[in-house]
């Protein structure tokens, strides 16, 4: 069977030669029957903002480390006129870390390998994010989650820390798994075992690090909206068959509705998928995606912004973050345009917005 290769983009898109490179060659690999890049694909070990389909087998390794990452959205009972930025900056930067709220009576009730990790965030491109509502595009969506206009939101976006490097490092030591594993193997049930596991601890990892943050700040009144990863592999029976959902920097199409995260200063979104899930992998894109490389931010920030300058930008909002390398990796400019990403999936009929956000405070200790 011929593998079926589409990448999501307008004429005004803007995709790296390697990253469509590494989408062909992952394509060309045994039981891959298709392969679907979205507007934010851009190159990684192996490509990011992308979504495989197999048969009779997995690659374990295509998903990555980061078993799990993924957003979740939660919606507090603060009015945004009762959020002051200012002083919610202040006590934030006073926080020497998150782990110094104490959590170890919830930790203590898993039995996870790596419980200590549990309520962090992670380096890279993980963040919690408190956000107001923007502007408002289906007024019935935002009735079905229970979303009021005037709220303070908080975005957490964090993955599975340790235990997903464990897991494929265990598989690929054990089961060199780079080169697939067949779907009737033990090696097979006992990595989507592993797999499971690592999910819902991002799930619980995300949750406990919202409920640090709340409960320095005794904002103690909130619920989740949306959860959703995008590093993750699927079984999904269809006409009988089960097909294998790779995805790597890409959210599920047939889960409901969505948070598509903007750069570090821009609008995030939440979006309704529709249209046929199977054209574009049962997936669409999850972020901006990376335009520079982490190793070149510094180089080309470090002359044009002071680190004060880089913290604050146009939209009026803070970050927090101790690491001064990190500051310029997670600058706007090392991304790409959310609106044109959310733009190309409007007109490849994948989405319908519901509502943008726009930030307000970035916390990356």
């Amino acid at each position: 069977m011929k593998t079926e290769i589409k990448i999501i983009r307008s004429e005004k898109s803007w995709i790296e030669s390697s990253a469509i490179e590494q989408l062909i060659k992952v394509a060309e690999l045994e039981g891959v029957v298709q392969a679907v890049g979205m507007p934010d694909l851009h190159p990684g070990k192996t490509p990011v903002g992308a979504s495989f389909v197999t048969n009779n087998i997995v690659y374990p390794h295509l998903i990555g480390n980061d078993i799990g990452c993924g957003m979740t959205l939660f919606s507090t009972a603060v009015n945004k006129k009762k959020f002051k930025t200012s002083k919610i900056i202040e006590k934030l930067k006073k926080l020497d870390s998150l782990e110094s709220i104490n959590i170890d009576d919830l930790r203590d009730e898993t039995e996870y390998t790596f419980k200590n990790k549990l309520g962090t965030i992670g380096g890279g491109n993980h963040f919690a994010e408190f956000q107001e509502i923007n502007e408002i595009y289906n007024e019935k969506a935002m009735k079905d989650m229970n979303l009021e206009k005037d709220k303070i939101m908080l975005l957490v976006h964090s993955g599975s820390r340790s235990f997903g490097e464990f897991i494929l490092r265990k598989f690929i030591d054990e089961y060199s798994c780079q080169n697939g594993l067949k779907t009737d193997s033990e090696a097979f049930q006992a990595y989507m075992k592993d797999h499971n596991e690592a999910i819902n601890f991002a799930k619980l990892n995300r949750e406990l690090v919202a409920y640090r943050l709340m409960q320095y700040l005794k904002m103690n009144n909130y619920f989740e909206v949306i959860n959703s990863q995008h590093n993750s592999l699927t079984v999904k029976k269809v006409n009988g068959e089960n097909l294998y959902i790779h995805r790597k920097g890409a959210a599920p199409a047939d889960e409901g509705y969505v948070v598509v995260a903007g750069s570090r200063g821009s609008n995030s979104y939440i979006v309704e998928p529709i249209g046929e899930p199977k054209d574009f992998a049962y997936s669409i894109a999850h972020g901006a995606g990376r335009k520079w490389s982490r190793f070149s931010c510094k180089e080309r920030l470090e002359g044009l912004y002071s680190k004060k300058d880089i913290r604050l930008n146009n939209l009026n909002y803070s970050v927090i973050c101790k690491d001064k390398n990190l500051i310029y990796q997670e600058a706007p400019e090392a991304y790409k345009n959310i609106e044109r990403v959310i733009e190309d999936m409007v007109e490849a009929n994948m989405i319908k917005l519901v509502a943008s956000f726009k930030p307000l405070i970035t916390y990356k200790v």
